[in-house]
């Protein structure tokens, strides 16, 4: 794919507007990106030209845009850079750049944030968390070889969905259930 990605650092100029549509949430604010130089004259910095982007985000980014995002606030945005050229008759063209967001943050440079997960209706309830495997050390007992240690996670996942119906996985101890093998290394 041949997209422009690019990552723009400015303040939300426009409060964000949200939208429901019938394929999903879609929100957009107008982003001002300035520029700084040093000017050697007056031996400061001062601002440059301001260049304005309309960001468009879509589904949980949009609703969580319009939740997060006020007027003022210094933001990042990375996503797709849409360049368009209008016409209308008896006028000049107009030249729009939009960007289509991947992700949308505050600029952390700037200012402190708190950040709170949003709710995900779509996670079933009931999954267990798992632990992070420790990739440090291998634990005593753990197969040497890749292959083996392919047969071990399947034995583990399916202890695993064994554990989940309710049904005894057997013989073996579920504690073990939660830790990956680590790879074998290969000198």
């Amino acid at each position: 794919m041949n997209e422009t990605m690019i990552c723009a650092v400015g303040n939300v100029a426009t409060q964000p507007v949200f939208r429901e549509t019938a394929s999903g949430p879609v929100a957009r604010f107008r982003l001002a990106v300035t520029s700084r130089y040093w000017n050697r004259d007056k031996a400061m910095w001062a601002d440059g030209h301001t260049n304005f982007f309309t960001v468009w985000a879509n589904r949980q980014l949009a609703t969580n845009t319009t939740a997060s995002l006020s007027v003022g606030e210094p933001v990042i945005v990375q996503g797709r850079l849409k360049v368009r050229t209008e016409t209308r008759e008896g006028q000049q063209g107009r030249t729009s750049a939009d960007i289509d967001a991947v992700a949308i943050g505050h600029d952390l440079a700037r200012g402190t944030a708190a950040f709170r997960r949003a709710g995900r209706p779509d996670r079933p309830h009931g999954s267990p968390d798992r632990p992070e495997p420790t990739w440090e050390t291998r634990p005593p007992g753990e197969p040497d070889e890749p292959g083996e240690a392919v047969e071990a996670v399947e034995a583990v996942e399916a202890a695993e969905r064994a554990e989940a119906a309710g049904v005894s996985g057997g013989s073996e101890p579920v504690a073990d259930a939660h830790q990956m093998p680590e790879p074998a290394m290969v000198t």
